[in-house]
């Protein structure tokens, strides 16, 4: 163990669930890297995501953004393949898009596509779908608008899904964000996923919370004020 994470360690309670203002002061405190880390929240779920009825995917949208830059591809033809770039989308295409994903060339961090181009986007969904990346009507990355998705995607719109051990977690910023901005991100993000309860859910649903930068210790959060 360095120095820098011993150190990190001295300045954390493991048993202790901090507030939320107190957990991010501690975790940005010690977010000394050379580079800008990201901060992260990850939650524990009382639900066994293998049931469709206790499955948790959404979207949230972060009031500060993630502070990391959003490279968007977009299956549109016409006149929604020319919203999309005016939106921002830095890919646009059809089969050309098709022909360059089937290549290997994923270089985009998120995929939208209209309605009409699902049966293209399709052809690529082995490729897409264990990356995370096939677009989904529930996530808001099937869409007629895609301007508005594009613009979403770019503002810092952060997807989630449970994984198989019932964790949720996402990247709420950076360690250059104010403590202000990091806790209103986290608050959003854990919000959303409270209000994104299935139906499925038995027994105490949001077991633990806790924030962590890329190199730093896990603080534990109090979340039973939020």
């Amino acid at each position: 163990m360095g120095k820098r994470i011993e150190n990190a360690y001295k300045t954390v309670n493991k048993d202790q669930a901090y507030s939320l203002a107190e957990a991010v002061k501690i975790v940005k405190a010690n977010a000394t890297a050379k580079f800008n880390e990201t901060i992260d929240v990850a939650i524990n779920l009382g639900v066994d995501p293998k049931y469709a009825d206790q499955m948790v995917r959404g979207v949230c949208a972060l009031p500060n953004g993630s502070g990391k830059k959003i490279r968007v591809a977009v299956f549109a033809q016409g006149e929604k393949a020319d919203e999309a770039k005016a939106a921002g989308a830095d890919i646009v295409g059809a089969e050309n898009l098709v022909d360059s994903i089937m290549a290997g060339k994923v270089e985009f961090d998120r995929c939208i596509a209209t309605p009409d181009m699902m049966g293209m986007a399709g052809r690529v969904a082995r490729v897409l779908g264990p990356k995370g990346l096939m677009p989904n009507p529930k996530l808001g990355t099937v869409t007629a608008d895609v301007a508005t998705a594009v613009k979403n995607a770019k503002a810092g719109e952060v997807q989630f899904r449970v994984e198989k051990s019932g964790i949720v977690h996402a990247g709420i910023g950076k360690a250059s964000f104010t403590e202000e901005q990091l806790t209103q991100n986290a608050k959003a993000f854990i919000e959303t996923i409270m209000k994104a309860k299935p139906s499925g859910a038995k027994g105490t649903y949001m077991k633990k919370v806790s924030l962590s930068s890329t190199m730093g210790v896990g603080v534990r959060v109090d979340f039973s004020n939020l």
